[in-house]
């Protein structure tokens, strides 16, 4: 087929030649007449009668298997003419069960041979991910598998997720873990550090968080999988293929069932710890353009593009795909479905997010509640630059009340609270900076509509974004950016370290005690810095590796933290599921004083022991006089200290509440 006869007149002359690929620019009036398939047998499938191949690719004059005996640097031993099939596949066949076997794709497209690849839909795959692999997937099953569960949530809001890079969290000398950088480093028990403190799976139990959100874990591009002595660092938002496990993390790259089994290990070590798995998905953009897996099936399909035929870039990577079209739409959904299923995983976070519509991203929820009721969906609302997708179908944070099931991170409450995220300088309302109170405000209320808080006010957002306060991620700091630890030093470099640490507690005092779904970055309990470095996506382990004799030396701060935990999860009035439970239950009270936020949760909210909850936040440098009801109370945090089961008793009335601190009473 002559690839100009399927492009529209006004962008035939935009088909371009980069090095060994055609990338065709195409409209999408001109994608709508392109046939979808949405079989679950997509790529591979072994059975009874055999291996059977399947590849999307409509536009082809031909496609072609290639059928190899290792993952990498050998020649070809089989060659498979595939035909043409329904829904714009292409399919071939033979009578072996070829386990054991690799294979790549390789399709004609306007009379110009394409380069190989393992396709969109590879699930197991050799070193570096250049060949898809065929393996008995029922023999990567750990003991016990088909017992397996994550836990089971009635509300994304009862989640504390931690979020962990797998080399950040071992690979420090000081970690006591064996598998330093592997999926296994989450599976050894009683690991310690070398001061003796808890490390690995035992250190996630005694803090107490709920689920591990962890960095990209699919195949990604970055990391030379042949090389691992060379110690290369990546965060992995570079996909290449997005439903094989990334090999660099497994002990064997060379062989794709290690890697599956480990991954599964790592799972199922995380739930028999009582600890659900969160995964890091990136299907916004690939880390090649013309020679990805995509453009190397089916060409130009999977991208939005501008006029001139150049790929659009909202990812600020170089691409962006194209979720409206239904073959991707497809891909989006079928891909976590995979991951739910045979992988057990509990929820996903979708990496810049708005570049998404959000029918996809409402199917994906819908999808992934048939699977397990317990699984969440959240992900940035924003995207890195400007997008060919009308902002009105965007899944931005701003649309998030059209989205049900899925969640935003809010910015609200991370600026307002330790000052805006891209002026390292700048200081939020624990750190001293009056003018963010209604923001603060904002984000105790998870951005719902409440008749005391005045989105007119606020710094970020104008109006009450989320219908419900399950659709809000609340947090001060992740992967991106400064840590919490070099935020503070930046904006605070005539204050000692304990200082810096005070303001912590207070910072995330308001995150974990406002409405919504708490998130922390792995290492702050321990107060762990990344040497200032903001964007560490490719620094070295000794940036990123969480030093773990912290632990000892910080022992008050993750002491702190774990208390904060264990309220939170002990007490249901900080985790209401409705706006109309806050707007009843929440009561601010009238406080004039800068950097101050007073406010009660009353009527035993969401079913709490609790009758009355009283928490005051002062991020001033002065003390502040609290008008508290007299009463029997109990004070939970006061001074920079909190114990979820209390610290004493307070009989109300003026109660002080210190600078840079939190107080909070609670009466029966």
């Amino acid at each position: 087929m002559n690839v100009k006869s399927f492009l529209s007149p006004a962008l035939a002359a935009v088909v371009a030649v980069a090095g060994s690929q055609t990338v065709l620019a195409m409209d999408d009036s001109q994608y709508s007449s392109w046939p979808a398939y949405d079989g679950s047998d997509l790529e591979l499938l072994v059975d009874g009668t055999g291996t059977h191949f399947t590849l999307w690719s409509p536009k082809a004059d031909a496609a072609e298997v290639l059928i190899y005996d290792s993952g990498r640097n050998t020649p070809a031993v089989d060659s498979l003419v595939m035909h043409r099939a329904d829904g714009g596949t292409w399919r071939a066949s033979v009578p072996e069960q070829l386990y054991g076997k690799f294979y790549t794709f390789r399709v004609t497209v306007g009379g110009k041979q394409l380069a190989e690849t393992p396709g969109v839909w590879a699930k197991a795959v050799g070193t570096n991910g250049e060949r898809a692999a065929i393996i008995d997937f029922a023999r990567t099953n750990p003991a016990g598998w088909d017992l397996d569960r994550g836990p089971e949530l009635k509300s994304i809001t009862d989640a504390v997720i931690y979020e962990m890079h797998h080399r950040d969290f071992s690979m420090h000398p000081s970690s006591g873990i064996v598998h330093k950088g592997k999926f296994l480093a989450l599976t050894e028990p009683q690991t310690r550090s070398v001061l003796g403190d808890k490390t690995g799976i035992d250190h996630l139990k005694e803090l107490g968080i709920t689920h591990v959100h962890i960095l990209p874990s699919y195949d990604y591009n970055s990391v030379d999988e042949s090389n691992l002595p060379s110690n290369q660092y990546n965060w992995g938002y570079d996909p290449f293929n997005y439903n094989a496990p990334e090999g660099s993390y497994s002990t064997d790259p060379a062989n794709p069932a290690t890697r599956v089994l480990e991954m599964k290990q790592m799972v199922k070590a995380l739930h028999d710890a009582g600890i659900g798995v969160v995964m890091d998905v990136v299907y916004n953009h690939t880390a090649n353009n013309d020679e990805s897996n995509f453009s190397l099936t089916a060409p130009g399909y999977y991208y939005r593009h501008r006029a001139d035929g150049s790929y659009s870039d909202a990812s600020g990577c170089g691409n962006e795909t194209a979720s409206e079209r239904e073959q991707m739409r497809n891909f989006i959904i079928n891909s976590v479905k995979y991951w739910a299923d045979e992988y057990h995983i509990d929820g996903f976070r979708f990496d810049l997010m708005a570049i998404h519509d959000m029918e996809t991203m409402n199917k994906v929820a819908v999808e992934l509640k048939k699977i397990n009721p317990s699984i969440f969906v959240y992900g940035e609302g924003w995207t890195a630059g400007d997008s060919p997708l009308p902002a009105e179908q965007r899944a931005l944070k701003e649309n998030v009340g059209k989205m049900r099931g899925v969640a935003v991170f809010s910015d609200d409450i991370r600026d307002a609270v330790k000052g805006h995220y891209s002026n390292a300088a700048d200081r939020g309302f624990a750190t001293g900076k009056p003018g963010s109170e209604e923001t603060v405000k904002i984000g105790i209320v998870a951005s719902t509509k409440h008749p005391q808080v005045d989105y007119g006010k606020g710094n970020n957002s104008k109006f009450p974004y989320a219908s419900a306060p399950t659709q809000i991620i609340n947090y001060v700091s992740c992967h991106d950016d400064l840590t919490l630890t070099d935020k503070l030093a930046a904006s605070m470099p005539e204050a000692t370290e304990a200082q810096r640490q005070r303001a912590a507690r207070l910072a995330q005092t308001i995150v974990f005690t406002s409405q919504g779904t708490p998130f922390m970055f792995a290492g702050e309990e321990l107060f762990r810095d990344k040497k200032g470095v903001h964007n560490s996506y490719k620094s070295p382990d000794s940036v990123n590796a969480i030093d773990w004799t912290l632990k000892n030396k910080n022992a008050a701060q993750f002491d702190y933290y774990r208390e904060l935990i264990a309220l939170r999860r002990a007490h249901p009035a900080f985790r209401m599921t409705s706006t109309e439970d806050i707007a009843r239950n929440i009561v601010f009270d009238k406080i004039q004083s800068p950097n101050v936020v007073s406010y009660s949760i009353r009527n035993h909210a969401n079913g709490d022991e609790w009758r009355e909850i009283k928490l005051v936040f002062n991020g001033s440098d002065a003390p502040f006089v609290a008008k508290v009801p007299k009463g029997e109370w109990t004070v939970i945090a006061r001074n920079g200290e909190i114990k979820a089961a209390g610290l004493g008793t307070s009989k109300g009335g003026s109660v002080v509440v210190e600078p840079v601190s939190a107080l909070i009473l609670a009466r029966k």
